[in-house]
């Protein structure tokens, strides 16, 4: 993650005041009155919500408390409940929204009104200096536990970042630090280090939380996360961030390594015809080449160089899944998340050293070519961006070729089931609203198993205004404002897998011989993380496999001794370049990447988004749409899980684009914009505008009721045969 937010995020992001008493006002009232300055806009200002029945509370979806079905494990390639067997998706979010332990219950219930079944709980719980325990850690994340269990919500626990240390000076591990180094890599090899943190983790597992139970046993702990965004294979791991002490210890259980498999350092160093400065044979040290080298060049001093650093990163991994398995913990583990320097020759040894664990995980960011003093971290005025939408391909920069990469492409390595748990869309892109739909519809034609938002750091309706804001908040209008109707489909699989399109054996040897695989998904990475890149950019060379392959299916990678020779079923049926369109193995999905639209045609979940203007008149089997919304999203997903074309409860969900009240920008050149107010409360949005008429034969009998921003009724205002959207209102039921 980053120096300070994403995965610093609600740790350390400095807290920002917002209202505590914004207005209570149902959408169709008189609205803000800056809303009413701008016609084109109107307010997202939802009244207190008492969580009455309502069609886009998902509760329901959840169990009656977390582990209700027994604990979550990996089976065949998911996640399923114990009991059961039955499998699970897990529609995430990064955070509870609060601090406050008396605030716990109500930000997980509005949680679950939304769709979510699973918080990545993502804090520090050590002294950032000494590494000292926070003693009363353990009680409060049994309380932060025990709320979410209550709503029938897990919880992922991730307690280890780099970049939320900065040792002091000391003995042993701290050795060599001075307060202003994070600890890079030091968990892979140190000893005393790896002690004082699987210290942590036995503390707070086995210490009794309020309710007198450890969360050792607690069945709605789904999973721990040993390590946050670290490697020996990213551009961290180097002389400078290591301190000279450290990397020494390093240096020797190299030179070790390599004297027990050429019989002495001497005779390694005749083996690779490499010399370098930091080698001292009597001393019995071997130095590292920087990764640019070992990537370009791949010798054989690079490639045992590789192997070296691989065997000790997977045994850190290894040893401390069977620390935590001895200690008592049954719940499932995964080892981390993080990219290489260069995903096609070193990506494939980072998912195999994962591989102790029981799931894979991995982190992606959309950004938006934000730039300015702390732009890693923070909207300000002055910043400059740029407008860009995935479902374009546009690249990050404008007039540059299309980049055909997206976050959400997920392979799935070794049969392992698959998280991502971190993904944001940066704000204030205005194609922001592109997000839940690309997450939930193309993470369900990859069979992801889950999909955890980056960062619910409020539970209130706030662009958390100040001098400066945070580019990743979820409570907002075209993110946590879509859960209804997107989780339902997520969660609920009304989206057909689609067929695996290649599955592409990888052969360790050949791994370790730097050999790669050129069709590994880009990096993506936030800004913050983007500025530890060295030596320009992280390095993805041109794919073997065409990257639009993920938008039609699903893509294997096995990892072993054998290997094996790869399976790539022939693309062309699904894949117009011409066209430039993309249709999904199940035909349920079809990407229009000329025009920027994406539309779903499904049985029980229909609709369409992007430029909806330029795509005129959309008809889908059971629905008809037509928008002047040059960026917005219409769906119609049955309540009931029947098609639509027989069901007899629908919840139609309308977005179209957000900005903060006051936010003004001015041209800066080059396709970009300069912020000149960042803006205050509330959110705004975009009028809605646009007609939805049902394809079916009873639709005229079919009543259509405007709900208000919580799902509560507002007013009838005609029936499924044809209706128009109001400027205000998100959501409609459609019922008899």
């Amino acid at each position: 993650m980053r120096l300070l937010p994403l995965a610093v995020g609600l740790a350390i992001l400095p807290h920002l005041s917002h209202s505590e008493n914004l207005k209570s006002h149902q959408q169709n009232e008189a609205p803000d009155s800056q809303a009413a300055d701008n016609h084109e806009w109107v307010a997202w200002n939802p009244p207190k919500d008492d969580f009455r029945a309502s069609p886009i509370d998902l509760r329901s979806l959840n169990e009656k408390f977390a582990g209700e079905k027994g604990r979550i494990v990996a089976r065949d390639g998911r996640f399923v409940h114990s009991s059961t067997g039955h499998p699970v998706r897990f529609w995430g979010v990064n955070g509870i929204g609060t601090k406050e332990t008396s605030e716990f219950a109500k930000s997980a219930r509005m949680l679950a009104k939304y769709g979510v079944n699973l918080v990545r709980e993502h804090h520090s719980v050590f002294d950032e200096k000494t590494g000292a325990l926070n003693p009363d850690d353990a009680g409060k994340r049994g309380q932060l536990i025990a709320a979410l269990k209550a709503e029938g919500i897990y919880t992922l626990l991730s307690i280890y970042f780099p970049l939320w240390m900065t040792p002091e000076a000391g003995s042993g591990w701290r050795e060599g630090y001075n307060g202003q180094k994070h600890p890079f890599a030091l968990l892979y090899f140190e000893p005393e280090f790896q002690q004082l943190y699987r210290d942590w983790w036995k503390e707070i597992l086995t210490a009794p939380t309020s309710s007198g139970t450890r969360l050792l046993d607690e069945p709605a702990l789904m999973g721990i996360e040993l390590v946050n965004e670290d490697s020996f294979f990213f551009w961290t791991f180097n002389y400078d961030n290591v301190p000279g002490p450290q990397m020494r210890k390093l240096e020797k259980r190299f030179g070790d390594w390599a004297t027990a498999k050429y019989g002495s350092l001497n005779a390694a160093l005749k083996a690779w015809n490499s010399r370098h400065t930091r080698d001292d044979p009597a001393s019995g040290r071997l130095g590292f080449r920087e990764l640019y080298e070992m990537v370009t060049h791949k010798t054989k001093r690079d490639q045992d160089t590789a192997a070296f650093l691989f065997e000790v990163q997977e045994s850190f991994y290894r040893e401390t899944v069977a620390y935590l398995r001895k200690l008592g913990f049954k719940g499932l583990i995964t080892a981390s998340n993080w990219t290489t320097a260069d995903n096609t020759i070193l990506g494939p040894l980072e998912k195999l050293s994962y591989m102790s664990g029981d799931f894979i995980d991995h982190h992606g960011y959309f950004g938006c070519n934000h730039k300015g003093t702390h732009a890693a971290w923070s909207l300000r005025d002055g910043h400059t961006y740029s407008n860009v939408s995935a479902l374009r391909f546009d690249p990050p920069q404008p007039n540059r070729p299309k980049a055909f990469n997206n976050p959400v492409m997920d392979p799935t390595f070794n049969g392992r089931p698959s998280m991502i748990s971190e993904i944001a869309w940066n704000r204030p892109n205005r194609h922001r609203g592109e997000a839940p739909l690309i997450l939930g519809l193309y993470g369900a034609l990859q069979d992801t198993d889950s999909i955890v938002h980056f960062a619910f750091d409020s539970f209130r309706w706030s662009v958390k205004p100040g001098f400066f804001m945070q580019p990743w908040t979820l409570a907002a209008p075209t993110q946590l404002g879509q859960f209804p109707a997107i989780a339902r489909i997520y969660r609920q699989g009304l989206i057909k897998p689609g067929e695996i399109m290649a599955e592409i054996p990888l052969k360790i040897r050949d791994i370790l011989a730097l050999k790669g695989a050129s069709f590994l998904q880009k990096a993506n990475l936030d800004e913050l993380r983007e500025a530890d890149v060295k030596g320009g950019t992280t390095k993805d060379a041109a794919s073997a496999l065409d990257p639009l392959i993920y938008f039609v299916g699903r893509v294997n990678i096995p990892i072993s001794d054998q290997g094996g020779a790869p399976k790539i079923k022939n693309p062309s049926p699904f894949i117009n370049r011409k066209e430039q369109t993309v249709t999904s193995s199940t035909s349920e999905l079809k990407l229009d990447y000329g025009k920027g639209l994406l539309t779903l045609n499904a049985p029980a979940a229909q609709g369409a988004g992007g430029n909806l203007r330029e795509a005129g008149i959309i008809r889908l089997s059971a629905l008809t749409l037509e928008s002047p919304m040059e960026t917005g999203q219409i769906l119609a997903v049955a309540l009931d899980e029947r098609p639509l074309s027989q069901s007899s409860r629908i919840l139609v969900q309308a977005m179209s684009e957000e900005k903060p009240s006051q936010f003004s920008t001015e041209p800066a050149g080059d396709g970009t914009f300069r912020i000149t107010n960042i803006g205050r409360d509330p959110w705004l949005i975009r009028k809605l505008e646009g007609t939805i008429r049902l394809s079916r034969r009873d639709a005229g009998q079919l009543k259509v009721t405007a709900l208000d921003l919580n799902g509560h009724p507002v007013e009838k205002i005609g029936t499924a045969a044809s209706f128009d959207l109001l400027p205000g209102t998100p959501y409609y039921l459609i019922s008899r």
